[in-house]
């Protein structure tokens, strides 16, 4: 047992305040359906998390990259293959960009098979001079403004359950079954990106990894091996509801110890970070590895004891601090927090996430952010970074494979009035896959450097 499991259960986060939590109508109904996911087979692996804490240690350290990218929120109405095959290309493009023109080995994390749950500023709000129940994801409620399709249904955590191990089938799958096999990088390109610059620089780079794979054929060098064949994906998602997460945590039969088996990595959001809080009162005793989001309201003393709390043993790859400052307030805010962690001797991966601090309201209404706001942010976290002496370990995205109209700028110049065209998201705005693409050959360039 480890110091941070001393005087712990599962449970025993039901002694703190929780913040985030829906207010579920009928307490019996909210019962039944945990009890139901108490008795359901894990998501995933205690040695699947193990795994992934391992790859994150050299992270912290600089010998390897988190890319950790997907959805704002699943929408249950598209756990399809389709939808999870484009969603998976993506991350897997981006990834392979980063690794062949970075030289450095990616971490794949999806924010996928469970993704379900998002935070809100109130629990009500007023649609058409009637109050209604919050979205809080579609593990909760529905997104439709009328009072029914917002009662919060405790089913629907069961639900989510069932089309996370959807999802989780279909990526076991694509991962380990030749789909992600090096020498189809050719066809993880999406038919709306083919045509794009983008595309076509990464139909180059997908070519020099053919010729590469086919020399060491060639001259007898063994091609069928996992590292070519196949892939590690791991995934994750915004632990918010503690009641599912509880349910999920169960004691590993082989080497001990407790893991959340909902995903491979969870993270804490900005709202849901109190030192004594139940979320981090939760994850101060499951082993896995976790993100903490840090926003310009930190307080650098409060983070310190968080780490504390969740990592007292300062395991390597335990922590992951995804910073969320905005491109015109990352400067100001993270030379200090990188130097206040330094110097306590944290251990953790610095990841960026240069989405939810870039977020405007354009004139037509749509929610967006602006593709160059997002490079400067992730620029400015590369640089900051080599001035401290610290390790710019990872990227944190909200994207899509579809072919959406939701973010601004990149290589099309979406300019505010397209927005429109093609909004599909139910909360925040996504990158694009051509968007994403040139993201990734911009933080190649900065891995190199």
């Amino acid at each position: 047992m480890t110091i941070a499991q001393k005087e712990w259960t599962k449970s025993s986060w039901h002694h703190y305040p929780a913040l985030q939590q829906p207010n579920w109508p009928d307490p019996e109904e909210y019962r039944a359906a945990l009890g139901t996911l108490c008795q359901l087979p894990p998501l995933v692996f205690a040695g699947e998390i193990r795994k992934l804490k391992k790859m994150l240690a050299k992270a912290a350290v600089g010998e390897a990259f988190l890319l950790q990218g997907g959805d704002c929120a699943e929408d249950f109405s598209h756990c399809t293959a389709p939808g999870i095959r484009e969603s998976l290309k993506v991350i897997l493009q981006m990834a392979i960009i980063l690794t062949y023109a970075g030289g450095k080995p990616v971490i794949k994390v999806g924010r996928i098979a469970g993704q379900y749950a998002k935070p809100r500023s109130a629990d009500t709000e007023m649609v058409n001079g009637i109050e209604i129940p919050s979205y809080r994801g579609d593990m909760v409620n529905s997104p439709e403004p009328t009072l029914a399709a917002r009662r919060p249904d405790p089913q629907r955590m069961v639900k989510g359950y069932y089309l996370a191990a959807a999802t989780m089938n279909i990526l076991r799958a694509f991962t380990r079954g030749g789909y992600a096999a090096l020498h189809r990088v050719h066809a993880w390109n999406n038919e709306f990106v083919k045509r794009s610059p983008m595309g076509q620089s990464y139909e180059r780079l997908a070519k020099h990894i053919s010729q590469a794979i086919d020399f060491m054929r060639v001259i007898g060098l063994d091609t069928d091996t996992p590292q070519i064949n196949q892939a590690d994906f791991y995934t994750s998602h915004e632990a918010l509801l503690l009641g599912y997460e509880e349910a999920m945590t169960r004691q590993d039969s082989t080497a001990g110890g407790w893991y959340d088996c909902s995903a491979h990595m969870l993270w804490i959001g900005d709202r849901t970070r109190q030192v004594d809080g139940a979320h981090v009162e939760f994850f101060r005793g499951v082993l896995n590895p976790l993100g903490m989001k840090v926003g310009p309201s930190y307080d650098i003393d409060d983070i310190k004891r968080i780490l504390d709390r969740l990592n007292p043993e300062n395991e390597p790859g335990r922590m992951t601090l995804i910073t969320r400052f905005g491109a015109k307030k990352i400067a100001q805010y993270l030379p200090p927090l990188l130097q206040a962690i330094s110097r306590a001797g944290h251990q953790v991966v610095w990841s960026c996430d240069p989405m939810h601090g870039n977020t405007y309201t354009a004139a037509s209404g749509h929610k967006t952010r602006n593709f160059d706001e997002i490079m400067e942010e992730i620029r400015c976290f590369f640089e900051i970074h080599w001035a401290e002496g610290t390790n710019p370990g990872g990227v944190h995205f909200e994207l899509t494979g579809e072919d959406v109209t939701e973010c601004t700028g990149g290589g099309r110049n979406i300019l505010d009035h397209h927005l429109q065209e093609n909004y599909l998201t139910n909360c925040d705005p996504r990158l694009n896959a051509e968007q994403s693409l040139e993201l990734a050959f911009q933080i190649a360039e900065l891995i190199r450097s």
